[in-house]
């Protein structure tokens, strides 16, 4: 936790209560660090692109950024990322699996055949099985870029080679689009399996555990392709490594642009304040930060359904919140909305309604309510940290009571939170305990990450477990 007179420039890390440290973990940091008391780093890379490990592609793609280079007589042989890690109910909590940790296994319930799992679109790492043991690869990157696929297929043929596998089976995300789907469409003579986004993330806990049989989920992340086509994101499973049940999941809401709202938390929100008040938008800020032509286009693409698709994201519920109170209405990278929804939370105790209700997907989370009593407090010039608290709170209180519904249908007592938005430190913790406190065992990651950084591992045992 940053402290308030740390004395170091507000563009580290800004609007996040948190600086990552690095110890010196090579002779050549310690032989810097005896001139400098501390170093600022970043990786050496551009925006979506890998990092460069080679002298010759570090000078010509940062040429013109870096004012000067320090070179070293020893080559890197694999290009690997530094691992990110923070606490969380006491545990280390891997955000990125990568250094340090590449290519530690992971131990599987039984051995199983020997799977090649490629991840998904972003975040994205691959896992190759062998007997009883799960290898993830290190931190690859988003896959948008040429550079990023060549470095995953070279990763995927360095982890073959290193541990002398040639799997039969390929495991891929349900979603077609995906680089990684296709790549798993090109590999001749392999029996590929398609494996749901948030059934993996539910199977990537449980093997991170060692849990056999059926468990609850509570999968709650950005997005990921649904078995009714619709963008899934606030999933309440039940099932294991062979099937899932999907029991319930957060109302649907349509994401004006598709993946521009991902970009534009403020295109979110519209949406979801049009779905909790109509038509008569209450005069919030972020309303207005919207262009009047291109609000009134949004909303035209909202109401007919023209390149809005549905999602049922959590994540697309706190972007919503985040440009609500005035955060963030574009973002600069991936999650920065929640993560700085986050950060604004201060002490206290209060929530909002929602509604918890029986439709034809289930039990469905209807956050309406919770908006409408959000905005009121916001109208009302209630703290920016409260009103976030109250948000987190709510979502706490929401997922103890899904669960206790869950349960009473299932009889499963066992608990799974999985899912990006369960890197949120407070909503882990708070929700973990009201869980426990109703008799459930919670089990959330560790040594795996919650993100689409462990979504490898999910799809290989569910691979695994379909092809014994």
């Amino acid at each position: 936790r940053a402290r308030p007179d740390h004395g170091l420039s507000s563009l580290i890390a800004p609007r996040n209560r948190y600086f990552g440290l690095m110890l010196p973990y090579t002779p050549l940091h310690h032989l810097l660090l005896r001139d400098f008391p501390a170093l600022v780093m970043t990786s050496a890379n551009l925006t979506d692109e890998p990092i460069a490990f080679e002298d010759e592609e570090a000078h010509r793609r940062l040429g013109g950024i870096a004012d000067a280079f320090l070179n070293h007589n020893r080559a890197i042989h694999t290009r690997a990322d530094d691992s990110i890690a923070r606490v969380m109910a006491g545990r280390p909590l891997l955000l990125r699996r990568s250094r340090g940790y590449v290519p530690r296994a992971v131990f599987l319930p039984a051995a199983q055949a020997s799977v090649l799992a490629v991840g998904a679109e972003l975040k994205n790492a691959v896992c190759l099985t062998q007997g009883d043991r799960a290898y993830l690869s290190q931190h690859i990157g988003d896959l948008k870029n040429l550079e990023v696929h060549e470095s995953f297929v070279r990763t995927i043929n360095h982890l073959k080679k290193l541990f002398e596998v040639d799997p039969q089976v390929v495991a891929h995300d349900l979603h077609p689009d995906y680089d990684s789907s296709r790549y798993a469409e090109t590999l001749p003579g392999v029996r590929r399996v398609a494996v749901q986004h948030h059934h993996a993330h539910l199977a990537s806990c449980m093997a991170e555990h060692g849990l056999t049989g059926e468990v609850l989920g509570l999968i709650f992340d950005g997005i990921g392709y649904g078995a009714d086509g619709c963008i899934w994101g606030g999933e309440f499973l039940a099932g294991g490594y062979g099937g899932y049940r999907r029991l319930g999941h957060f109302r649907y809401v349509p994401m004006p642009g598709g993946d521009a709202a991902t970009r534009e938390p403020a295109r979110m929100a519209l949406s979801y304040l049009l779905q909790a008040f109509g038509a008569e938008l209450p005069p919030l800020p972020v309303v207005n930060t919207i262009p009047a032509g291109e609000r009134a286009l949004l909303l035209k693409m909202i109401e007919r359904g023209i390149n809005a698709p549905l999602t049922s994201s959590c994540g697309r519920l706190f972007d919503a919140v985040a440009a609500l109170l005035g955060l963030r209405n574009k973002v600069s990278y991936e999650g920065q909305a929640a993560l700085e929804l986050e950060m604004a939370i201060e002490p206290d105790e209060g929530d909002y309604p929602f509604a918890l209700v029986e439709g034809e997907g289930g039990l469905i989370f209807d956050p309406a309510p919770l908006v409408r009593a959000l905005v009121g407090e916001i109208l009302a010039g209630v703290a920016v940290g409260v009103v976030s608290a109250r948000f987190h709170n709510s979502l706490a209180r929401m997922m103890g009571g899904v669960a206790r519904r869950l349960r009473d249908a299932t009889g499963l007592n066992r608990v799974v939170l999985s899912g990006g938005v369960f890197q949120n430190l407070y909503l882990v913790e708070r929700g973990t305990r009201l869980l426990q406190a109703d008799g459930f065992e919670v089990f959330t990651h560790s040594l795996v990450p919650p993100n689409d950084g462990g979504l490898a591992l999910g799809q290989a045992v569910v691979a695994g477990f379909t092809t014994n």
